[in-house]
């Protein structure tokens, strides 16, 4: 739960002791539609505490359907894009170690900031030819250097940038997405999917993180609409446990590119689940999002 967006384990559960009146009112789990309608109607924000009741609901209708949950969205799981590894700003040496850290990912993602941007790549590129994005985080504060960057990155194998700009630079980041030669994919920018008409011609894509849309459901309605927009469509993650990274796998057939290596990044991982297979974060075939529990809290 990243500080940005206002949650901790106190609010969290705060606002599940709220949602347990609600829930209480339904004895049909496949109602999960109107369920999560209401439990989203309790007040605003919360987004990681409503995306825990739903990924619940999602993985129970799928064990007593005795489906995995891709299945509900008729998503081939023969179509689950490559995974990201991420490389954090750090030293050459480190940057290094995490290169090969990431051997089994075939793709790498670079965190960069608007300072050693172009030392860190070249330090990325001593080491690895794989294919890289970049997030910026809102780091570049100028939109032609932002632009140029993006020109010198093109050049370096790299698929796209996330986020380059502040979010309030709306016309600023509608101007350097209809110059850069690389996709702009809105991360900060875009959180759930009435965000979805206001990036429409501001981005070419969008970064969908179930903490940040409370869940699966809207995740899939997510998918939909940037469809029909013509947008891009990145499927990402926090630090997070791999019950989490489940959850967004059986989404990630749906998308062009999955950023799910949040549970490669922490210590304290209370679920076995996803596998890495060939680079991929591949969905489980058992039962709703097919996860077990391997640790205690």
């Amino acid at each position: 739960m990243p500080p940005y967006l206002g949650e901790s384990h106190e609010s969290v559960i705060r606002f599940l002791t709220k949602a347990e009146k609600i829930l209480a009112l339904y004895k049909d789990p496949f109602e999960k539609g109107i369920i999560l309608q209401q439990v989203d109607a309790i007040e605003k924000g919360n987004t990681a505490a409503k995306a825990a009741i739903d990924i619940a609901l999602h993985d129970l209708t799928g064990k007593l359907q005795n489906k995995p949950c891709y299945t509900f969205w008729n998503a081939d799981r023969s179509k689950t894009p490559f995974s990201f590894f991420t490389i954090g700003m750090d030293s050459e040496e480190m940057i290094r170690q995490k290169v090969t850290e990431g051997e089994q990912f075939h793709f790498l993602k670079i965190k960069l900031s608007g300072e050693n941007d172009k030392s860190i790549i070249e330090t990325i590129r001593s080491v690895s030819n794989k294919p890289i994005a970049v997030d910026v985080n809102q780091g570049w504060k100028d939109k032609h250097q932002a632009l140029d960057m993006m020109e010198w990155l093109a050049e370096k194998n790299t698929l796209f940038v996330e986020q380059p700009l502040a979010k309030e630079k709306v016309d600023d980041m509608a101007w350097l997405t209809e110059r850069s030669p690389l996709p702009t994919i809105a991360d900060e920018s875009v959180q759930r999917l009435t965000d979805l008409e206001k990036i429409k011609n501001v981005f070419s894509g969008i970064n969908i993180k179930l903490m940040k849309c409370t869940g699966m459901h809207e995740a899939s309605k997510m998918i939909l609409r940037a469809r029909e927009l013509d947008l891009k469509i990145l499927i990402g993650c926090m630090s997070e446990t791999s019950c989490a990274i489940a959850a967004a796998s059986h989404l990630s057939p749906l998308v062009d590119w999955a950023d799910l290596d949040g549970a490669e990044l922490i210590k304290n991982d209370l679920f076995r689940g996803t596998a890495l297979i060939n680079g991929k974060m591949m969905p489980s075939d058992l039962p709703g999002i097919g996860v077990e529990k391997i640790g205690k809290n």
